[in-house]
């Protein structure tokens, strides 16, 4: 392709007085305006077999077709938005051969490099996809221009309004490397799923940081209290740092449920191989006993068995009772929602399965914009309640009857 002369961009830009390099753009623009109508004016010629305002003889039997005006049409380009004028004929048999007839171009693009972004690809295989699918070379640079124009979608979802009251909120956290300083440190993204009075999943929202402490929760806290949530009746996590001090004063009447599975996995870290399968087994007559009494009976067996051996075992399970033994308060259906983290585990799994491919991360808002773009995905196919969601809300409306009026 030949480029302009220099004699004739130096005759344009002395004649439109140029003062920030906004004025510049504005007139790339109009030129690409300008060009691109030009081309399709060719192509409406050559459609017709005539240039504008041009007689020609049709044969015998076939009715002459004519130019019909024009359609507007905006095209979403790395320039902006730019809107041309696009020739019509009188049968309508004209389609642009330059922008499709039903295509927004650079927009479709974005749209796919966004959806394979999503995926977890990284910027380079995204740039061999496009290539591909549009015969069109890009950058990786450009792939991460393009995921950086969402940044104000994924704030605006992560500042949305909420429900004013979900039974079961859980809190779990994922790492990953990000660099920051020039080099890479891990960092964590903690990810805070709500279960709604529908009986719903919901992804409420996801916080980057570095050291999980009482007042990093009640930062989260207050967040979604700004946001609407008025009352949660139960928090489920993994015994996170400064958890039970952060809910405390901002939902003074939640009660927390520490995850079963991630205590029995951290008591028994130091067990022997040849005790754990029993240690284990004991620990399980724990916490599948009927009542809150049995269950305490079995803590004390528990504890004379095998304290001598492994008394640190014995004293995470007896010292964090309190928020292990909370599910103990609640009916069978409400116990199998509650005494494990595993809907907020699964959802960590994928997250991990589409970041699979990014060992590491440019920044905090690149690993939010991932993350934001693999919600997205994932809560398209949260279709159906949680199970029995009809006996559990009616046994919360007789639990807490005046909350769920409320």
């Amino acid at each position: 392709m030949q480029a302009a002369p220099k004699t004739l961009l130096k005759e344009y830009v002395k004649s439109q007085h140029f003062t920030s390099t906004a004025d510049i753009m504005q007139a790339v623009k109009e030129m690409f305006r300008d060009v691109i109508e030009q081309v399709m004016e060719v192509e409406m010629d050559d459609e017709l077999g005539r240039e504008r305002c041009q007689r020609s003889e049709e044969p015998e039997g076939q009715v002459r077709n004519y130019r019909n005006g024009y359609s507007k049409k905006t095209v979403k380009t790395q320039l902006g938005e730019v809107e041309i004028k696009v020739p019509r004929d009188r049968q309508g048999s004209y389609e642009p051969k330059i922008i499709g007839k039903y295509d927004r171009n650079a927009e479709g693009m974005e749209e796919k490099i966004l959806a394979l972004y999503a995926c977890g690809m990284s910027q380079r295989d995204i740039a061999e996809q496009i290539k591909e699918l549009y015969d069109v070379e890009i950058s990786p640079e450009l792939v991460t221009k393009i995921s950086e124009k969402i940044m104000p979608e994924v704030t605006a979802w992560q500042n949305r309004p909420l429900e004013s009251v979900y039974p079961f909120v859980f809190m779990d956290a994922i790492h990953y490397k990000v660099k920051e300083d020039h080099r890479y440190v891990t960092k964590a993204a903690y990810v805070v799923l709500g279960i709604t009075m529908d009986g719903r999943k919901d992804i409420l929202g996801v916080w980057i940081g570095e050291h999980e402490s009482s007042k990093f929760w009640l930062n989260v806290l207050n967040e979604l209290k700004s946001r609407g949530v008025k009352d949660v009746y139960l928090f489920c996590t993994d015994g996170l740092c400064g958890m039970m001090q952060a809910i405390q004063a901002v939902f003074p009447e939640s009660r927390l449920q520490r995850c079963i599975v991630h205590q029995i996995r951290s008591s028994t870290r130091y067990v022997s191989y040849k005790d754990i399968k029993q240690v284990v087994a004991d620990l399980k007559k724990i916490y599948t006993a009927v009542t809150l009494d049995e269950a305490e009976e079995q803590l004390l067996a528990f504890g004379e068995r095998w304290r001598g051996r492994y008394p640190s075992c014995v004293k995470s399970w007896e010292e964090n009772w309190e928020v292990l033994s909370t599910f103990f308060e609640y009916p069978l259906e409400i116990r199998k929602i509650i005494y494990t983290t595993n809907i907020i585990e699964g959802l960590n799994r994928q997250f991990r399965q589409i970041t699979k491919n990014k060992p590491s991360f440019t920044n905090d808002d690149s690993l939010r914009r991932m993350l934001y773009l693999a919600s997205q995905r994932i809560m398209k196919h949260w279709h159906a309640r949680c199970q029995n969601w009809d006996v559990v809300l009616s046994q919360l409306e007789l639990m807490f009857p005046q909350r769920t009026a409320g």
